[in-house]
């Protein structure tokens, strides 16, 4: 490891007080540069921890998958530094779901806050004394891996933006206490500048950033570590994280960060929450341009258009919006940790509503607020102050919820990749129609698709709402629910009720279903041709019989996809209308506020 000017950076950020409260106080550090830390920037060289090891040292192992954030957890990370109150109730919250690493200086005076605070530190809580510069761990902490799906555990280690030695190597010690090996790409032609909030990977391989990694990465880059095209950024996340589509989007102007944890979040395979600004303000034109770019350009990995659930981003206690000079109050910042999910809060006037839309998207799930006012003025809340940890040996479970429209004479069919490192012994999907009086068990069994298995929900009266989950049990005996949640946690489908045939629909052009629907923000309405049409005409017909065009023109063969903002429109049931030379196919829609 080499460090130029190595005194100066020593005196910045190794002088560490311990006051009469019991915890560790020291100069807050920017989640940007301080003025100090872009002197040092041309000369720092980042340290390679000993026992780290480069892409070339596990290229035959390969097939590396990247854990989405919803996955199995063992431990998150924190580093005990500033704003003790919020890391405490993180530990709080979060020690009762799994294992809370604290990396600290001083293991007595972090447990003297704990216990001041209430907050039990006797059990599912470890402390590790180590160094750091910052709280920012989910930046400069590690990512985790899975080789061939499921199999061994590698956490990645990235070249952090920042000058900051201490942070730089606590992706080596997480690696050590753990007993992980860690895999660096801090050797050229692998090394690589990024940051943990500006990546989310939906764990099948797609992965979402901003721009901003090919900029540190590009010819203009302030690091010295890298020079590379957008094809070999791609070609190493590729290879050490198994990202391939590597969706990237525009910077926004006002977040100054631009790390994409400030306002999207990646639920499950399928679902965004999207942060909404009033029309026009701060950043809003510009998620909202970025979110068609994705909604027009990728699908998710089921090949369906991703779901979108909207929350707001308010202004700060000051009335102002970031392009005001107000502070980015976002509640897409937050942790999923096994079943409970964080969410910073700011005031009751606006949290309610968000940790309303959270419980919504997360069925079954804890979710509890965190008062994050003091560090939100420094561009950070709860997503930014931890890093998560997958479990050694995950029992994965992936499904594509289903509509009701999938019905055959053997019921509704439930298709589930299953998979674990021993294999998977046995698979069932519960179901009911009424929560309050259980669910009945269908075996699944293996599929002619590797690691699939499918069961039939049985046909169902019309109209009735059906709830269900599926379970697995692996062959070394380890047990796993998706939801993660059930069964207090379920997906949820409608049995269709028959409708009329309208005389003027005919074949030719098909609504598939809307979705989402209801729908509140961006909607997308998939329309099946079985051959070109010169004029394919798309309206939205309101409760009143008003039509509202949203496509005109001539079409090809095969699936078209057209999108729209249902948030432009008033609440209630509409008629999503498609129609051509031959015919017209309707579908209802209901649009909520």
């Amino acid at each position: 490891m080499r460090i130029k000017n190595a005194s100066v950076l020593w005196i910045i950020f190794c002088a560490v007080l311990v006051n009469s409260q019991g915890y560790a106080q020291q100069d807050v550090l920017p989640r940007g540069l301080s003025q100090e830390e872009k002197a040092l920037l041309k000369d720092y060289v980042t340290p390679v921890p000993e026992g780290t090891l480069s892409w070339a040292q596990v290229a035959g192992d390969g097939d590396f998958r990247a854990m989405a954030e919803w996955e199995e957890l063992q431990a998150v990370v924190i580093t005990w530094t500033s704003f003790p109150a919020i890391l405490a109730e993180i530990v709080r919250s979060v020690r009762k779901e799994c294992e809370v690493i604290i990396v600290c200086t001083n293991q007595g005076s972090v447990q003297n806050y704990l216990t001041n605070k209430g907050v039990d530190w006797s059990t599912n809580v470890t402390f590790v004394q180590g160094p750091f510069n910052s709280i920012w761990v989910r930046d400069y902490g590690p990512n985790t891996v899975y080789r061939h799906d499921v199999d061994s555990l590698f956490l990645v280690d990235w070249i952090y933006n920042r000058p900051r030695p201490k942070d730089d190597v606590l992706p080596s010690l997480i690696g050590s206490v753990l007993q992980i090996p860690v895999i660096g790409t801090t050797t050229a032609p692998d090394d690589l500048v990024h940051t943990g909030g500006n990546f989310m990977s939906d764990g099948m391989g797609t992965g979402f950033s901003s721009e901003l990694v090919l900029e540190e990465n590009g010819p203009n880059n302030n690091y010295g570590f890298s020079n590379h095209s957008e094809a070999e950024v791609d070609e190493i996340m590729f290879n050490t994280m198994g990202i391939e589509p590597y969706v990237k989007m525009t910077n926004l102007p006002y977040d100054l960060i631009h790390h994409i944890d400030m306002h999207m979040k990646l639920i499950d395979e399928e679902t965004l929450i999207v942060g909404q600004y009033p029309n026009g303000i701060a950043d809003g034109p510009q998620i909202e341009a970025n979110l068609q770019y994705v909604l027009s350009n990728f699908n998710s990995r089921f090949g369906t258009p991703f779901r979108v659930i909207r929350i707001p981003m308010p202004p700060d206690g000051s009335g102002k919006f970031p392009n005001q000079g107000g502070d980015y109050w976002t509640y897409a910042n937050a942790l999923i940790a096994n079943r409970t999910v964080i969410v910073p809060t700011y005031s009751p006037q606006y949290d309610t509503t968000a940790l309303r839309i959270w419980q919504e998207a997360m069925p079954g799930y804890t979710v509890t607020g965190i008062d994050c006012q003091d560090i939100i003025p420094l561009s950070g809340a709860l997503h930014c102050i931890t890093k998560e940890v997958g479990v050694q040996d995950p029992l994965r479970i992936v499904h594509q919820r289903i509509d009701g429209t999938n019905a055959t004479p053997d019921g509704y069919l439930i298709d589930a990749l299953i998979q674990h490192q021993s294999g998977i012994n046995q698979a069932y999907v519960y179901y009911t129609t009424d929560t309050t009086a259980g669910f009945a068990e269908v075996a699944m069994v293996p599929s002619a698709e590797a690691d699939h298995f499918q069961g039939f929900i049985p046909v169902l009266s019309e109209g009735v709402d059906v709830f269900y989950y599926i379970a697995a049990e692996a062959k070394s005996g380890k047990m796993q629910t998706r939801p993660l949640t059930a069964p207090s946690g379920f997906w949820t489908f409608s049995v269709p009720t028959s409708t009329s045939v309208d005389p003027d629909d005919q074949p030719g052009a098909e609504v598939q279903p809307v979705f989402p629907n209801p729908a509140s923000a961006i909607t997308c309405i998939p329309i099946e041709l079985d051959r070109q049409e010169d004029r394919l005409t798309v309206d939205l017909v309101d409760p009143l019989g008003r039509m509202t065009n949203l496509f005109q023109g001539d079409a090809p063969a095969g699936m078209k996809r057209i999108f729209f903002d249902a948030g432009q429109y008033p609440a209630g049931v509409y008629q999503v209308r498609v129609s051509t030379a031959r015919g017209r196919s309707t579908q209802s829609l209901l649009i909520q506020p």
